[in-house]
């Protein structure tokens, strides 16, 4: 049954079991309103525990019921029902209490959490507000302050955070169970405190809200959400409970019918299907238990600490002694920075660089279940590491180059056993960028395969399967991207224009602030090397700027000048100047239809890689997209917003 009731003397206990993850479906809500209904006309009951079978409390909505009629019971009346019970209920937390979870253990008396638990509201991240008293309760429950942080930002809270917020009443170890039980049995002893729905609220002055209106835009950039569910807390603060519903659950059902609630569903149900592809489902992965790096630069730095923080052992490999320091310099910079920014404490960075060998000796790898390569994107180098592993490594290891635009066929060429090899394409910061691109080459083995998507789950990744080409598919795109800006310049559009259009469309900055901070000489060199085996390449804007020594905010100079020590763009006159004679005068176009340009080419684009097999289906390409290069979420991707 999903929902169950047994009895430990005048404490009953509910149990809800509803796997994977105890979803508000219309059989659970169901099961609730009908529990109370028992258990308030069992004379032998004084109290209630709420606890869940599982991994987690109930963590949130029924998915598969989204973009569907709700069915009674609908959640704000369970949450309604529970709380005006004549016994009391107390929610036992494991897991994560999240959404609707959080609004249903709202209702009810208490919260008894487990200290390894996380509770939140999380509905701003699908484009809609919670829709069941979490933007009108939570006010009431923890104060204004701090509701407006959980509801805004739709960021859980642990545990411990919570009990200082005043969200949950009580924070436990071991037997969540028989802790929950005696803390209602304790609780029967003493005068109960009033339901959340009457409990007092005061509101901050108008110069508070509006303070954080602003805050809220900004980090905002463009998605509704989270200004309407702030809205919704002034309102809860402001006015009676009743009213303040009345407006939380009209601002829910509009949003949940908006264009950016679909774009977020989209981007959530992609994400969702990421790790475990359905066409891998008969392939095993093989175990990793220990990795290594060859290369400590920045990438191979960041790829690094991206294993040792899912507490993989680390071999990092350099050419000599002195790059392996610098190496490892590189990646103890990454841990002191999260210390610094509060991520780490001193005594667990210390562990993560205790987990790491270091040395120029292939030998150290005999033993290593996966090895990343990522060396210099140079094709020789490439081969003549491979061509040390494929002698050192054993045959059951998994081989991977980081490549962002070489062909990984001529990576491996000649390698013993190329089933073991594949391409895994992180992004830099690649300890702190969710996308990695898995390319596999024509010999690749499904296993190789599933235990590249394995990795990804392992290192908190969104996997997505790339074919070869140039660029795979991100980088394919953002050439497309850049292309199309430039073509919007030489036809008389301000780079300044662009860089703002796209601001506003959602990206955090414009393509050409982007290449500015990235370095003009990376796409240079990509495109020099093509040249220089004979390809075709034109002459770009870009190539026009680096020939004149402007690469970048590095130079102090690219698309845009830079002062000494700072990082704001200011318009060049030296650029306008150097590539004065390729700028036409066409006509001015507005930011929507600069915006509606790049994208339109961005789209294109991708349709073409799907045709040619290159992505598996349009919402990876969106996920690439959004995880990797910035394109808005609330916008669900440059497929999705094109139709």
């Amino acid at each position: 049954m999903t929902v169950s009731i047994q009895h430990e003397g005048e404490i009953a206990v509910v149990t809800v079991d509803n796997p994977p993850v105890n979803a508000l479906g219309q059989a659970l809500r169901q099961g609730l309103w009908d529990a109370v209904g028992t258990l308030d006309a069992d004379p032998s009951v004084r109290a209630v525990v709420l606890i869940c079978a599982g991994r987690t409390f109930i963590a949130g909505a029924d998915v598969t019921e989204f973009g569907k009629p709700p069915v009674p019971p609908h959640l704000p009346d369970l949450v309604d029902r529970l709380e005006q019970a004549t016994k009391p209920w107390i929610a036992a937390i494991h897991g994560s209490a999240l959404g609707g979870g959080f609004e249903v253990a709202m209702g009810c008396r208490f919260r008894v959490a487990l200290d390894s638990a996380t509770v939140g509201l999380p509905e701003v991240t699908l484009g809609i507000v919670p829709g069941a008293s979490g933007t009108v309760r939570t006010p009431r429950l923890a104060g204004v302050e701090a509701a407006v942080e959980l509801v805004t930002t739709g960021r859980p809270v642990k545990a411990a955070k919570a009990l200082s917020l005043g969200l949950v009443d009580a924070v436990v170890t071991g037997d969540l169970r028989a802790e929950a039980v005696a803390f209602a049995r304790n609780a029967l002893t003493q005068p109960l405190p009033q339901p959340i729905s009457a409990r007092p609220v005061t509101s901050p002055d108008a110069a508070w809200w509006e303070e954080q209106r602003k805050a809220i835009a900004k980090r905002a950039k463009g998605e509704v959400a989270p200004l309407r569910a702030l809205d919704c807390l002034r309102m809860a603060a402001e006015k009676p409970f009743a009213e303040a519903m009345a407006h939380e659950r009209a601002t829910f059902l509009e949003l949940r019918a908006s264009d950016q609630a679909a774009a977020l569903r989209h981007i959530f149900f992609a994400e969702r299907g990421a790790p475990k592809p359905a066409h891998l489902d008969d392939a095993k992965p093989k175990d990793i238990r220990s990795a290594a790096v060859i290369g400590g630069g920045t990438m191979g730095a960041g790829i690094a600490a991206a294993l040792r923080d899912a507490g993989l052992p680390v071999t990092l490999i350099e050419r000599d002694a002195e790059a392996v320091q610098r190496g490892l310099q590189n990646l103890r910079s990454i841990f002191d920075g999260a210390v610094k920014r509060g991520k780490l404490t001193e005594a667990q960075a210390e562990a993560r660089m205790d987990g790491v060998t270091a040395g120029s000796d292939y030998s150290l790898l005999a033993g290593t279940d996966l090895v990343i390569e990522a060396v210099f994107e140079d094709l020789a180098v490439k081969r003549a590491v491979f061509a040390q592993l494929g002698q050192t490594c054993r045959v059951g290891a998994i081989l991977a180059t980081n490549t962002s635009y070489l062909d990984p066929r001529l990576i491996a060429e000649g390698l013993p056993h190329p089933d073991r090899f594949l391409g895994l394409h992180f992004f830099s910061p690649a300890n702190v960028m969710k996308l990695l691109e898995i390319v596999p080459t024509p010999t690749t083995s499904p296993e190789t395969l599933a235990t590249g998507f394995a990795l990804a789950r392992t290192l908190n990744k969104i996997p997505v399967q790339a074919g070869i080409c140039d660029g795979f598919i991100g980088n394919r795109i953002l050439k497309r991207y850049r292309a199309e800006a430039e073509t919007l310049v030489r036809q008389g559009t301000p780079i300044a224009a662009i860089d703002a259009a796209m601001r506003a469309y959602g990206f955090a900055m414009g393509p050409f602030e982007a290449q500015d901070l990235g370095g003009l000489d990376i796409a240079f060199l990509q495109r020099e090397g093509a040249r220089a085996a004979g390809q075709d390449v034109p002459e770009t804007l870009g190539d026009i700027l680096v020939r004149a020594g402007r690469k970048g905010q590095k130079t102090g100079g690219g698309w845009y000048d830079y002062m000494p020590g700072e990082r704001a763009p200011k318009p060049s006159e030296t650029t306008a100047r150097l590539l004065a004679e390729n700028i036409g005068s066409g006509p001015v176009l507005g930011f929507e239809e600069i915006a509606a340009r790049l994208t339109a080419a961005m789209a294109e684009e991708g349709r073409t890689i799907l045709a040619e097999g290159i992505a598996l289906k349009p919402s990876d390409i969106d996920l690439v997209e959004v995880h990797g290069y910035g394109y808005p979420r609330w916008r669900g991707g440059p497929m999705f917003a094109a139709g």
